[in-house]
């Protein structure tokens, strides 16, 4: 994997929250390589992208929007605000209002679902931040009313992204804190860092939708472990380190809804296969991340105050959003070089055709190659693998694959490059 070089540390800037000034920086100024901007620009402008916006220590470096799509304009986050709501729920315990290892009963009353009083009780407020309530996600997804909730496992037992246990969460901290979301949210989060936002009830679920640049604010409070320019908002060290750290051990790459780069191995939604490896090959492995429906994403980079949002609608080709977040990092690693970084990344310089491929994949390289390559599906399992010895172009049959979106990772002398395409 392609490491960002380390730039060192540096006092974050933090934008006025009561206005809409915000400091930048240029890229010529940090010393990354600017020629990576357009082919960056291209890449999510052809993704179906909204609004895109990187930052350096809190300063704006890019920011750029698309298909008619404005600065003040509203756009959803999907489960990336469930990192929001999390947030939420370690303030109401710094408050005193409730505790993770609360059974979740405590705030919904006795038969909020359709389990026995027994296992019912097992379910703690920490269940459903990690994302191990046992309850059923396979029969119901989104429905949280006490008949779609039945019992598949003991709670803590499974981990399974279930939209319904995470959707009580509001519910939970209305009943705690004795303010609905929006208010408390308002109050303790919205007021002290500028941003704007609401969540907005669409079905059984509760979206939070706001500007890119509230997105940002956000991405930025997390950045400074959950201080704003100063003033201490979430001051429980402890919660917020275990919200960005494996919440439980089915499960490496979640935290308290959050997703964690850099572990072992991963799950997916949708799917109980363990998968090897890390969330986001492109990334360096202290990265955190959001992740929504359609590519709505936050990512965090602490040690050197990188961080980035997008929005918009589903990517093309690309209906797993992790993906997209990793091919996004992939271009970033072009933008954010150094000299010394030039001089000591030697990039394969990979070109897949066709793509779409039907019945082969032509790898083609700029200079001559040795190394392994493997061929992932969209679950992170291994279809295909093989070897190259100073290769120009190695031709992969991928005939006997279904159709669908895959990765192509080419590992050479502890690099990784990673490629995604679709089979038609």
């Amino acid at each position: 994997m392609m490491l960002l070089p380390f730039l060192g540390a540096a006092q974050i800037y933090f934008p006025p929250s009561t206005s809409n000034q915000w400091d930048t920086l240029g890229v010529d100024e940090l010393g990354w390589c600017d020629n990576y901007v357009d082919s960056l620009y291209d890449y999510l402008s052809d993704n179906n992208t909204k609004a895109f916006i990187l930052m350096k220590d809190g300063k704006i470096v890019l920011e750029q929007y698309f298909d008619g799509f404005q600065s003040d304009d509203f756009w959803y986050w999907a489960s990336a605000g469930k990192t929001l709501t999390a947030f939420s729920i370690g303030l109401a315990q710094q408050q005193g209002a409730l505790n993770i290892n609360d059974t979740t009963s405590d705030y919904l009353g006795s038969g909020w679902t359709s389990l026995t009083t027994a296992q019912e009780e097992k379910i703690t407020i920490k269940h459903q931040l990690s994302m191990t309530s046992g309850l059923d996600d396979i029969s119901e997804f989104e429905c949280t009313a006490d008949s779609c909730l039945t019992y598949l496992a003991d709670a803590g037992t499974r981990w399974a992204y279930h939209n319904a246990p995470y959707t009580l969460l509001t519910d939970v901290l209305e009943q705690a804190t004795g303010q609905i979301p929006n208010f408390f949210v308002a109050q303790h989060i919205k007021n002290p860092t500028g941003m704007d936002g609401v969540y907005i009830n669409q079905g059984f679920n509760k979206v939070y939708t706001s500007t890119p640049r509230s997105m940002a604010r956000f991405s930025l409070l997390m950045l400074n472990n959950g201080n704003w320019d100063g003033t201490p908002i979430m001051t429980d060290a402890n919660y917020f380190s275990e919200m960005v750290n494996s919440s439980q051990n089915l499960n490496e790459a979640y935290g308290y809804l959050w997703w964690l780069n850099g572990k072992n191995s991963f799950m997916l939604p949708s799917t109980q296969v363990v998968l090897p490896g890390k969330l986001f090959p492109n990334a360096p492995d202290e990265t955190y991340a959001a992740l929504g429906k359609n590519g709505q994403f936050i990512n965090v980079l602490p040690s050197q105050g990188i961080t980035w949002i997008r929005m918009g609608n589903a990517p093309s080709n690309l209906f797993v959003p992790y993906l997209m977040n990793d091919e996004i990092w992939q271009r970033l690693n072009g933008l954010m070089c150094t000299t010394n970084a030039v001089d000591k990344v030697d990039p394969m310089d990979i070109s897949l055709y066709p793509n779409p491929a039907q019945d082969v994949l032509h790898v083609e390289f700029e200079k001559g190659r040795s190394g392994n390559y493997r061929v992932l599906d969209v679950m992170g399992r291994e279809v295909l693998k093989g070897r190259f010895e100073n290769e120009l172009k190695v031709s992969v049959d991928v005939a006997g694959l279904e159709k669908g979106v895959y990765r192509l990772l080419v590992e050479r002398e502890g690099s990784v490059e990673v490629k995604v395409w679709v089979k038609e």
